[in-house]
């Protein structure tokens, strides 16, 4: 197998060198939302200091570099749950964790659906226009929400009572985000990632026996999530890019599940008509390559450099692990960027803010001296 292997360069979503989406929090913010938490300053006060840091953390990106520029998820607690919250019919509960539940070890926190859902005055809403004008002409806003099998999976395990219909609960939430879909489209989004745990958990065998013994088949959830996922963008306006991050937890550094791709690859990723996979490759909880056969003619995005640990990664292993997953995927439908976001929840990971721009600087060097042309 080459250790070297060449393609060409890209300027369109997503961008041979790209990010998940979140990064680690300063301590002038983490210090605003604690003083905000308990009463020290106004609401407006924490919006000024998540406006500075924000100006400053796209204006890093831009300096080193990058093509698509996200706003850290700075105004966001949960990656996941500041947008579930903000969906009309839900509301916040705490959690008795317990053996098989796949938020053991994080705060308790998640949502419940307490009336019919809907998606209306969403504040991520305004909050990407804000990063749309810091981005400017010359990159992109990229904005990275949950997605909606997701929703649904984290639902199912928290309980409702007013969707006893299974059909009816999945036609809300296809509406829900169909509808967020064309409200940023309108804002000015063309590059929108979709983040999803469920398939992570999917590809686990652990987890796939838990579903097993509460009366749930995998892989008749893995279909159904893929008509969702299907049906919830299908839409979608023509320019517009959307992506699906496949993710195993990344809470502080920890994770949830193992295991490859195999068990939902032929599924996932010969039917999804999401334009790109994001799928983490920083480990062997991850399996190998060869799952990559089943992808039609989505880009996939390698996330090779992990995000849960400082100390950077072997160029040339890098390369060659691109030529290696070059033999399912043309290499110029690969590009490469980090496993997962740097700080999924405002806690952050195990690393600090410049071993974590080490490792942008990393994916960007490495794909620039693979997609040269």
């Amino acid at each position: 197998m080459p250790t070297f292997i060449t393609g060409s360069k890209r300027n369109t979503a997503p961008f041979r060198y790209d990010i998940v989406g979140s990064f680690l929090r300063p301590e002038s913010l983490k210090e605003a939302r604690r003083r905000f938490a308990e009463g020290e300053i106004t609401k407006q006060q924490l919006q000024d200091v998540e406006n500075n840091e924000i100006a400053k953390l796209v204006s890093m990106e831009k300096e080193l570099g990058l093509q698509a520029v996200t706003d850290g998820e700075f105004r966001r607690s949960w990656w996941h749950l500041d947008f579930f919250l903000g969906i009309q019919g839900t509301r916040k509960i705490s959690l008795n964790q317990g053996p098989g539940r796949t938020d053991a070890g994080t705060r308790a926190e998640s949502f419940q659906i307490v009336d019919k859902i809907a998606f209306a005055q969403h504040p991520m809403v305004e909050h990407f226009k804000q990063l749309h004008a810091l981005a400017g002409a010359a990159t992109v806003a990229k904005l990275c929400i949950p997605s909606p099998s997701l929703f649904h999976f984290v639902q199912y395990y928290n309980g409702n009572s007013v969707y006893p219909d299974q059909e009816e609960l999945y036609r809300d939430i296809i509406q829900v985000y169909r509808a967020a879909i064309q409200a940023f489209y309108d804002a000015g989004c063309r590059y929108l990632q979709l983040d999803d745990t469920a398939w992570g958990t999917l590809c686990s065998e652990r987890h796939r026996e838990h579903l097993q013994s509460v009366g749930m088949d995998p892989d008749r959830l893995a279909a159904d999530y893929v008509r969702l996922i299907n049906e919830s963008i299908a839409d979608k306006p023509q320019d517009m890019v959307i992506a699906l991050h496949v993710c195993r937890g990344n809470y502080q550094s920890t994770w949830f599940a193992a295991g490859g791709y195999e068990p939902i690859a032929e599924q996932l990723f010969s039917q999804a008509k999401v334009d790109a996979f994001f799928l983490e490759y920083d480990n062997e909880r991850a399996g190998d390559f060869r799952p990559l056969r089943h992808i039609r003619d989505q880009f996939v995005v390698l996330g090779l450099v992990t995000t849960k640990h400082g100390g950077l990664e072997s160029k040339q292993q890098l390369k060659e692990r691109i030529a290696e997953a070059a033999q399912y995927v043309d290499i110029d439908k690969l590009c490469l960027s980090p496993q997962c976001g740097f700080a999924s929840t405002e806690e952050g990971n195990l690393l600090t803010e410049e071993e974590q721009w080490d490792k942008i600087r990393l994916v960007i060097e490495t794909a620039n001296e693979i997609w040269t042309g």
